[in-house]
């Protein structure tokens, strides 16, 4: 096996713990990831970061409620659950049907 790093991030218009945690974890289950734990922090008086540790590698959410954002990055070394998870994403911003 090669040693190979698939990466994707993005700004998101949420900032919604909970609607990120939700929406997150669905789409890393759908596109097979194997989630370990999950960690997050609440920051006074606002903020959220969150991380997923996957077998696959990791999610991080960082959110900026001051701007309206989120930054959202996934890292993985199996690229047939990346690349589901960037079309389950598509799907998730309308981009495709």
């Amino acid at each position: 096996m090669k040693a190979q790093m698939f990466n994707y991030n993005q700004w998101v218009p949420e900032t919604c713990p909970d609607i990120l945690k939700k929406t997150y974890t669905e789409m890393l289950e759908k596109a097979g990831f194997n989630i370990i734990t999950m960690a997050e922090h609440y920051f006074e008086p606002q903020g959220y970061t969150a991380l997923f540790l996957l077998a696959e590698s990791h999610l991080a959410i960082h959110t900026f409620p001051e701007e309206n954002k989120s930054y959202v990055e996934l890292s993985s070394c199996v690229k047939k659950q990346f690349d589901y998870f960037l079309e389950l994403l598509a799907h998730e911003r309308g981009e495709i049907d």
